[in-house]
């Protein structure tokens, strides 16, 4: 009689077990993916924080903050922050208005809709290095197919990515055909989740479509373009790929963002302390940002389940 009980209470309590140790399990690659995370990111605070040049190993030694104080004097330091920011504002605002039109061209779900919506994608599955080099060569001066075609406008000698007044554009062109199909796909989705009763209701009234648009449509999907605008926000403004493929930077420093800078002081310069402190000083101002858009749109969700 007793064997049977152990039998019974056994299982039971394998299973109780199961059920408590079931959360801690799931949890577990989401651990391993935050050490995995938070690793780096303490070797690159620790580095930061050193005298360390590669070719002057013998002069290694804390400094603490000196290499962040030393920004503040820098104008090179200055002129990244000034540039990154640029950048990732012009990229972001050009992608935004375009994935938004595409969107609301594309928001009916015809067949032709659909296919479209597939076929603007393909740039998004470009490789961002392998899309900059397939435009350097389009833009190339000399050989260029988008430089005689601006020939035929009347701009001869067009310098494109080699010229400082210029340089900003290509480079901004080349983010806006690799990313706008992001944004667009994220808005699309949003524009054919939106509720059909307040739009039939707005048919019924006859009230214009200007009025729609700005009254019913873009509230309702502000939170997904707060949400596309935060996800580019945060990939731009750590740009490398098309930016040092098209231009390493330049021409000059016309170019030198976050990631290229502390790239260029690492490999280049060899000096492994202002390297780190500058992607330190990157993650606190995407942090800053990133904290700025969630806290909009949190307020947005709680005024939307305040209104319902």
């Amino acid at each position: 009689m007793t064997a049977a009980a152990d039998h019974v209470t056994r299982p039971k309590t394998s299973s109780r077990f199961m059920r408590r140790a079931l959360p801690y399990l799931l949890s577990l690659p989401a651990l391993l993916v935050c050490i995995g995370i938070l690793i780096p990111f303490f070797t690159a605070v620790y580095y930061s924080l050193l005298r360390f040049r590669l070719n002057l190993p013998a002069m290694k030694g804390f400094i603490w903050f000196d290499n962040y104080i030393n920004f503040l004097s820098d104008a090179a330091f200055w002129n990244t922050v000034k540039i990154s920011l640029v950048y990732a504002g012009l990229t972001v605002g050009v992608e935004l208005l375009l994935g938004l039109g595409i969107a609301l061209l594309l928001q009916k779900p015809t067949r032709f809709n659909n296919i479209a919506s597939i076929l603007l994608l393909l740039p998004l599955m470009t490789a961002p290095a392998l899309a900059a080099l397939m435009w350097k060569l389009m833009t190339n001066p000399n050989f260029g197919i988008l430089s005689y075609f601006v020939s035929l406008l009347g701009f001869h000698d067009f310098k494109w990515a080699s010229d400082p007044s210029t340089a900003l554009f290509t480079v901004t062109l080349v983010d806006v055909w690799v990313y706008t199909p992001f944004i667009m796909i994220l808005l699309l989705a949003g524009l054919r989740s939106l509720p059909k009763a307040p739009f039939e209701a707005a048919a019924l009234d006859g009230v214009p479509r200007s009025f729609v648009f700005f009254r019913i449509t873009l509230p309702m999907l502000l939170p997904y373009i707060i949400t596309a605008s935060l996800f580019r926000l945060l990939d731009s403004i750590q740009q490398f790929d098309i930016v040092y493929s098209m231009t390493q930077g330049g021409p000059g420093d016309r170019l030198m963002v976050f990631q290229v800078q502390s790239y260029l002081e690492f490999f280049q310069y060899t000096n492994v302390g202002r390297s780190a402190a500058l992607l330190i000083v990157l993650w606190a101002i995407t942090y800053l940002l990133s904290n700025i858009f969630i806290k909009q749109w949190l307020k947005l969700r709680e005024r939307a389940h305040g209104g319902a």
